[in-house]
């Protein structure tokens, strides 16, 4: 039987009496370890960052957007062909199981202005409903309610975007802006969304979709909307609405069974769906990346530990002669592999926390740290060792202990 304490006494002392080597050997390790923290920091970093923009734009939800108008043979794009109308939004809230909320979008650029300040923005005229079902919050003031669509009232909810540029520090509550020429008092402002890629969620204005039709855009179609919002009630009810909603529309539309739909429905958990697994495997990618270094490391612990044998030769012959097994030579050369390791993994371990951190400081992206990977890197980094220890420990113990005594 192996007496363990006196083997790692001595694999200890003889990693003392070699200090450079040892640090030498360790580095491929902390380098492996640390490139795994901070590759999956940033992958699962950008992973919640993408869950939290996806969710900032509302779940469950399907978007119903009228179909293309063409000219001279030309597509215009989703939504230049008015075929939806607020009275499709009440079809479905009535009929339409597994809704939970509806809204009806109406939305264009435009130039709003206050004093001196202008602003080029988009400007949605909604029905109340629209800032729940997309997950907007009121930051001062207050929302839109029915009696302002009902009114036609020239009331404006904006975005910290439009606060900023129009207002600076001035509080925005009770002021009159101008969109495009007609004046609206501002009731609310919003919390702040963020960017979402390219788009800024909080460069909008909100305004009742009925003042939106009748006293700024203007629709060659009254009643009629860009967009329609349905919220379901679940993940699991949002395919029944959407089924029933498709129906609903078709009967609504006299459309004939041979007829194409004259609207589109996206569903949101689709493309959600599609971003995570898109995310997921980007996380991957990195990690299995910085992997790679971790072997490369272990490759490198083999090498050092091969002419750590052939230097040590005479050491082991002595060993062998005062009584050593070669099972003892075996463990005390895997016991030094692995103590490197696991310091090295250790150091890999603060090093990776460390420089994850500073990156999610000095290059302003999303950073994740987790017990998880830091387990998986420390515990990967001993078996490593062990791994690429076991062929030196084994050569070491093959010795012929007259051989090695005469060895030079």
């Amino acid at each position: 039987m192996i007496d363990f304490k006196s083997t790692l006494r001595i694999a200890l002392n003889s990693l003392k009496v070699n200090k450079m080597r040892s640090i030498l050997t360790s580095l491929g390790i902390i380098i492996g370890v640390s490139a795994v923290i901070i590759m999956l920091a940033i992958g699962q970093g950008a992973n919640k960052k993408v869950q939290e923009n996806l969710e900032s734009m509302g779940s469950n939800l399907l978007t119903i957007r009228s179909s293309s108008a063409k000219t001279g043979g030309v597509s215009m794009g989703l939504g230049s062909k008015p075929t939806l109308n607020i009275k499709d939004l009440s079809a479905i809230r009535m009929q339409a199981r597994g809704v939970e909320s509806v809204a009806a979008v109406l939305n264009s650029s435009k130039q709003v202005m206050y004093g001196n300040q202008n602003w080029q923005t988009t400007v949605y005229g909604v029905t109340s409903s629209y800032l729940y079902v997309k997950n907007y919050e009121i930051n001062l003031g207050r929302s839109l309610n029915p009696k302002d669509e009902l009114n036609a009232s020239k009331v404006a909810i904006i975005g910290s975007t439009i606060e900023k540029e129009l207002f600076g520090d001035i509080n925005s509550i009770g002021k009159t802006i101008r969109v495009g020429n007609v004046p609206f008092k501002v009731i609310g402002t919003l919390k702040s969304k963020g960017q979402m890629g390219p788009m800024d969620q909080d460069d909008l204005i909100f305004i009742p979709i009925t003042t939106a039709q009748r006293k700024v855009f203007g629709v060659d179609f009254p009643g009629s909307v860009n967009q329609i919002l349905v919220k379901a009630k679940s993940l699991e009810e949002t395919q029944i609405a959407q089924s029933d909603i498709e129906e609903i529309l078709r009967r609504r539309h006299h459309l004939g069974k041979s007829q194409p739909n004259d609207f589109e429905i996206r569903n949101s958990a689709e493309f959600q769906e599609k971003m995570k697994s898109t995310v997921q495997t980007f996380a991957i990618l990195l990690a299995s990346i910085a992997s790679v270094s971790l072997v490369v490391g272990g490759i490198g612990i083999m090498n050092i530990m091969l002419v750590s044998v052939t230097e040590r030769t005479k050491e082991i012959g002595i060993r062998m002669a005062i009584g050593a097994r070669a099972k003892d030579i075996r463990a005390q050369f895997l016991i030094e592999a692995l103590v490197l390791s696991l310091i090295g993994g250790l150091i890999g371990v603060v090093a990776g926390i460390v420089i994850a951190i500073l990156i999610g400081v000095f290059f302003e992206t999303s950073i994740l740290i987790t017990i998880g990977p830091i387990i998986l890197s420390f515990c990967f980094s001993g078996i490593v060792g062990i791994g690429f220890g076991y062929y030196p420990a084994y050569k070491a113990s093959l010795l012929n202990p007259i051989d090695a005594l005469r060895y030079e």
